[in-house]
């Protein structure tokens, strides 16, 4: 299996950069360029710990907002802090923006030099606790990503997304949204826990290996102890609420534990 990005390893650590809360949302008190140098600080901080690529998302937002509710402001913020990470650092670096911001997202990434973007929904409908998504994201977001040329730009995409309800799709397995995904033209699979910091199954991330040759993900609830086990099954982790201070998603990143980390996954061989 190749890297799931150029000049990266085959077994990657992609880092959160959890922006603070933009303009306009409930718990805003920075300015913009406040966010953009915090986040910068911690994209610093991630890539001196090891980590082979970034993604800067807007978690700080909530309560969120869904798809066409997003406001230009929070387009426009995002944009400006994409670039100062992009800027700063030499890895790759996505984005993500909450909730269902795919074309928002791709369109910042594609304006910024972004290497990919995560998409929650791409296949399947949710009930999450943003309220009810409907409709796939694939369709419309992928025509969007060749009407503006940003095919460069990938899509990795969460099946089964975690903060939501799967009663009504509980007769379709992880294997058949993974099928799914790959046929509606996903450049990676990410394979959650059921909430942010909540552990990823390694039966579940093994499933999804077993039923596509895409790149497979790890998106929530890494830790150094479980490093190891979810990468004999998958191409890349993301790590977000174990590399904060106490290992809660919402604190600053904690140096020391961003680094355990690398060195618990790199320990694994």
């Amino acid at each position: 299996m190749p890297p799931i990005l150029p000049n990266m390893p085959e077994r990657a650590l992609i880092g959160m950069v959890h922006v603070g809360a933009l303009p306009g949302t409930p718990n805003a008190a920075a300015s913009v360029e406040q966010l953009a140098e915090t986040a910068v600080s911690e994209a610093l901080q991630l890539t001196r710990a090891g980590f082979d690529a970034l993604i800067v998302e807007n978690m700080h937002d909530a309560p969120y907002v869904h798809g066409h509710l997003l406001g230009p402001e929070i387009t426009a913020t995002m944009t400006r802090v994409l670039t100062a990470v992009i800027d700063a650092v030499s890895v790759p670096v996505g984005g993500q923006i909450l909730s269902g911001g795919n074309r928002h997202s791709l369109a910042a990434c594609h304006a910024t030099g972004g290497a990919f973007i995560r998409c929650e929904n791409f296949v399947f409908s949710h009930v999450a606790d943003e309220g009810l998504l409907p409709e796939a994201e694939a369709g419309p977001l992928l025509r969007y990503r060749r009407s503006i040329g940003a095919e460069g730009v990938r899509v990795f995409c969460d099946i089964k997304k975690k903060h939501a309800s799967h009663a009504i799709t509980a007769d379709v397995s992880l294997a058949d949204a993974a099928h799914a995904a790959q046929f509606f033209g996903s450049d990676g699979l990410i394979v959650t826990g059921t909430a942010t910091g909540k552990a990823t199954s390694v039966h579940d991330v093994a499933e999804v290996r077993a039923a596509t040759d895409l790149p497979v993900l790890v998106g929530s609830g890494v830790t150094p102890e479980s490093a190891a086990a979810l990468l004999e099954h998958a191409d890349a982790l993301i790590v977000g609420s174990s590399i904060k201070q106490g290992g809660v998603w919402s604190n600053p990143v904690d140096p020391g534990r961003a680094e355990h980390v690398v060195r618990a996954a790199r320990a694994s061989g």
